[in-house]
């Protein structure tokens, strides 16, 4: 599995009904400016301490966040312990508001 999965693919998959986590490891009040509904929210500097209590290791996994760089970190790591499913969506949050729901604001 690639370790990037794009905004459009995101999208087909809610679309589909697929079963995923999509989190978000952006800071609080940037998960309330912009945010994609299904989202769940564990700032980056969470994930190491919740992720083991929070998320399923067999299950597929889609990573968030501003432009693409935090959410590739947490990528890494999570496959490092073993969540193999994991996937940053490429370019975060603002690509989603730009090519998939313009409703999402763009900050």
């Amino acid at each position: 599995m690639d370790y990037e999965i794009t905004p459009e693919e995101v999208k087909d998959k809610l679309d589909r009904g697929d079963e995923f986590t999509l989190l978000d490891v952006r800071e609080p009040w940037e998960f309330e400016t912009a945010r994609v509904d299904t989202a769940t929210l564990m700032p980056m500097g969470d994930v190491p301490s919740r992720a083991n209590q929070e998320l399923d290791p067999e299950e597929h996994i889609v990573v968030i966040c501003h432009h693409g760089v935090r959410s590739m970190n947490v990528t890494a790591w999570l496959r490092q312990q073993g969540f193999e499913n994991a996937q940053s969506m490429r370019g975060g949050i603002d690509a989603w508001s730009r090519v998939v729901d313009a409703k999402v604001p763009t900050y």
